[in-house]
C-alpha cells in the first residue's frame, strides 16, 4: 500500500512514524501570467506556448477556441496505433481505407504493412492512407475509431475538442484549440516510439506487395531549421489553413507550440520558441537534510531519500502541489539510487509529473544467526562462542 500525503508548496510533509520531509521548490522570477498576442508577433488566428512538464501557459492567443487542426489530428491516430501494440506484426491494408484524398505514404492495394510503418507514414509524409488504414485496423471503422480518439482526448483533458476523421481531412464538428492540441503533444511525448518518430527527418520504412525499403522525408521544416525542435506535426487545409504543432527542448527544457491558421508559421514557432526559452530556466526540487523512509531488517533504521531536478515556469509556491507516494518502510538491503518512493507534483490540480524518490545511501541487510540444529554444531557454536 502507498501513502499519499498531500502537501502545498513552499512547506515541508513530516510524519512521526515515517520520518519524511518535503522540501521547498526553488522558484525563479518569471511573469506570473502569460504574455498575450501585443507583447510577441504572430501571424496565427489561434495560438498557445506551453512548458512541457506542467502544462504552464507562456504565451497565448485564443487557445481555447475550437478550430479545425488538418493533419495536425494525426498525433491522436498516431498516440492510439502506438497504444495499441504489436507493432511490428505485419498485415494487408484495408484495400478501401487507403482510397483517400490528400497527402499519401504510397499504399496501393494488397501491401503488406506494420502498424510502426503506418506511424512514420503518418508523422512524416502525413499520409492520409496510413490514418484511414490505422482506424480500420484498430476499430474497423472510421466512425468507430473517432469514438476512441474521441475518449482518449477526455482522459487528457482536452475539453475543445471533437475528432470526427482519423486523418484531420474536414469532417463536420472535426476540430480542437490550440490548447488542447498543446495538451495532446505533452501526452504523446511521454511515448517513447511516437517521440523517436516525430523527430526524424526522414526514415526507411519497408511495406508493399511484397514489402520493399523505401524513404519517407517529413514535411516539418523546423526539425532542420530551429535549433532544439524534436518533432511534431504540420497539418493543412483549406478551411484550416496552415496548422502547425512543434516541440523544442533547450537546455533541459521542452516547450510545446502550436498556430492554427497561421500564415507564417515557421517563423512564429522560431520567434516563440527565442521568447519562451528566454522566460524558463530548470530549477531543483531542494531536498532538505534528514528527508527519510523507515527501514527493517537493515543495518541503520533509515534511509534518506534524493530526487532529480525539474523544470520550473514560473509558478509560484502556492501553485504546486506534492504528494508523497511511499510505503510505511522498506526491507533491506537497499542499494544507493534505488527508486524506493515517488513525488507526484501537480499544477492547479492537474497532475504535471511524478520524479522518483532514490535511496542516497546503501543499507546492507542484518544477517540473523540461527540456532545450530545438531549435536556437533551446537557443540561447535558453544567452543566458538566461548573462545
Amino acid at each position: 500500500m502507498l501513502y499519499q500525503i498531500p502537501q502545498k508548496g513552499g512547506s515541508f510533509l513530516k510524519q512521526r512514524i515515517f520520518a519524511v520531509f518535503l522540501a521547498l521548490l526553488l522558484i525563479p522570477v518569471l511573469s506570473p501570467q502569460p504574455l498575450h498576442a501585443q507583447a510577441v508577433s504572430c501571424s496565427a488566428e489561434a495560438c498557445v506556448l506551453i512548458e512541457a512538464t506542467t502544462g504552464k501557459i507562456l504565451f497565448e492567443k485564443n487557445s481555447a477556441t475550437k478550430r479545425p487542426m488538418a493533419s495536425t489530428t494525426k498525433i491522436m491516430t498516431t498516440l492510439l496505433c502506438l497504444e495499441s501494440g504489436g507493432l511490428d506484426d505485419p498485415f494487408i491494408v484495408d484495400s478501401e481505407a487507403i482510397h483517400v484524398e490528400g497527402s499519401s505514404m504510397g499504399l496501393q492495394e494488397g501491401d503488406i504493412v506494420t502498424k510502426r510503418a503506418l506511424c512514420y507514414g503518418m508523422m512524416l509524409p502525413s499520409g492520409n492512407d496510413a490514418a484511414n488504414a490505422v482506424a480500420v485496423r484498430l476499430a474497423s471503422s472510421q466512425p468507430a475509431f473517432a469514438e476512441q480518439m474521441n475518449t482518449r482526448a477526455a482522459k487528457i483533458g482536452m475539453t475543445n475538442t471533437c475528432f470526427v476523421t482519423p486523418s484531420g481531412l474536414e469532417g463536420e464538428g472535426h476540430g480542437a484549440s490550440a490548447l488542447d492540441m498543446a495538451l495532446l503533444t505533452r501526452e504523446a511525448l511521454k511515448n517513447e516510439d511516437f517521440r523517436a518518430i516525430c523527430s526524424q527527418p526522414s526514415a526507411k520504412v519497408a511495406f508493399g506487395d511484397p514489402p520493399y525499403e523505401r524513404t519517407l522525408k517529413n514535411t516539418n521544416k523546423l526539425l532542420t531549421s530551429c535549433e532544439g525542435v524534436i518533432g511534431v506535426k504540420t497539418g493543412f487545409t483549406d478551411e484550416a489553413g496552415r496548422c502547425l504543432v512543434s516541440a523544442c527542448t533547450r537546455n533541459d527544457v521542452t516547450l510545446i507550440c502550436v498556430t492554427l491558421k497561421a500564415p507564417d508559421d515557421w517563423n512564429d514557432h522560431r520567434t516563440l520558441y527565442d521568447y519562451g526559452f528566454s522566460r524558463v530556466t530548470r530549477q531543483e526540487v531542494a531536498l532538505p537534510q534528514g528527508m527519510t523512509l523507515p527501514v527493517v531488517g537493515g543495518t541503520t533504521e533509515e534511509i534518506t531519500l534524493r530526487t532529480d531536478t525539474i523544470p520550473v515556469v514560473g509558478a509560484d509556491s502556492t501553485e504546486i502541489d506534492f504528494t508523497l507516494l511511499a510505503p510505511p518502510f522498506v526491507y533491506a538491503p537497499i542499494r544507493q539510487g534505488e527508486a524506493v518512493a515517488e513525488l507526484q507534483l501537480s499544477y492547479h490540480g492537474r497532475v504535471v509529473d511524478i520524479l522518483p524518490l532514490y535511496a542516497a545511501e546503501q543499507v546492507e541487510a542484518i544477517q540473523i544467526q540461527t540456532e545450530p540444529s545438531s549435536l556437533w554444531e551446537r557443540l561447535r557454536h558453544f567452543f566458538a562462542n566461548l573462545f
